[in-house]
């Protein structure tokens, strides 16, 4: 290092700092912003699994009344597992571990998507029971079940729909990056 009262080389007058502080290419930028984005779906899949699991909890220990909260749908049980893909792919994000990412698409299919396609033609003669006629049978605190249900499963969509394109976007860009490092 040198002191601020010592010579300075010629033509370097402190001004050159701009191009020395460019690290990181668009395309680690690219994979940071991405990251930054299937971290907020993430949490947003978090807080939808803890009203399923809240509301599969509530209704199996009697912690109040089935007319309160009914009982949960089947395609609840299995959205539940829907927790191994938010893991995996948390676990994926600090180390870009391609494996990890890869089982966490894998299992987003079968353990998020899969049950709200379930859920969804479960539910139908109930919804469609519902507006034909409006009558519900299963209530959540004094909501038609099957309305609410059908509101969560319309977010949950989206927010695994997005995090599929995000991480397979995150993928396409780590596996770009690790080819490139073989070339070299």
């Amino acid at each position: 290092m040198t002191s601020r009262v010592g010579p300075r080389a010629a033509g370097i007058n402190g001004s050159d700092f701009k191009p020395r502080e460019r690290v990181a290419v668009p395309q680690y930028q690219m994979c940071s912003a991405l990251k930054s984005e299937v971290r907020k779906l993430n949490l947003v899949h978090l807080l939808l699994w803890l009203l399923v699991a809240a509301q599969v909890a509530v209704s199996h220990f009697d912690l109040v009344s089935h007319d309160t909260v009914s009982m949960p749908y089947q395609w609840e049980y299995p959205y539940l597992l829907s927790l191994l893909p938010l893991l995996c792919s948390s676990l994926s994000l600090p180390n870009n571990n391609i494996s990890y990412l890869v089982l966490s698409m894998i299992s987003a299919g079968l353990f998020s998507v899969a049950p709200l396609i379930y859920g969804g033609m479960e539910m139908f003669p109930v919804a469609q029971q519902l507006y034909r006629h409006g009558k519900a049978y299963r209530f959540i605190f004094g909501f038609s079940a099957v309305t609410v249900m059908y509101l969560i499963m319309v977010v949950a969509v989206q927010v695994h729909a997005w995090q599929l394109y995000y991480m397979k976007k995150l993928l396409d860009s780590w596996f770009d990056t690790t080819q490139e490092k073989k070339k070299k």
